[in-house]
């Protein structure tokens, strides 16, 4: 069984969502990245899993204004735009990681595997897939 690394904490700062990892790795999340990337229904087909959140209805200044745990694999957000309904697991949140470290971890996996390398960044505009 896959051992899942969770956090010793979840900070809500200014700029970014700040997950300190039990590992001592530390993800700093850009508040709109970790929006445009909710799991919600609202925010992805059920059935297909395809994005269907239009990134142009997302604020450019959306923040994380709280969090709540979702049991013990992940995590809830209230957003400035009044969305609430995803949780985030654990195990997606650390693969999302978007420090260089991971970007570069990911860039490699996906070299090897003929992929083209997009650093986790998805189907996201540029602009929103680094953190700042």
């Amino acid at each position: 069984m896959e051992q899942i690394i969770v956090p010793d904490a979840i900070n809500l700062e200014d700029d970014a969502v700040v997950i300190l990892w039990e590992d001592a790795h530390r993800s700093p999340f850009p508040h709109r990245y970790l929006r445009l990337r909710c799991p919600c229904a609202n925010c992805v087909d059920e059935m297909s899993g395809k994005r269907t959140l239009d990134p142009d209805t997302v604020p450019s200044d959306v923040k994380a204004l709280d969090q709540l745990p979702a049991g013990k694999y992940g995590i809830q957000f209230l957003w400035s735009d009044a969305h609430y309904t995803g949780i985030y697991t654990y195990k997606v949140l650390r693969a999302a990681c978007p420090c260089i470290i991971c970007g570069e971890a990911r860039a490699k996996v996906n070299n090897s595997n003929g992929n083209s390398a997009d650093g986790g960044a998805g189907d996201l505009p540029a602009g929103d897939a680094n953190p700042s």
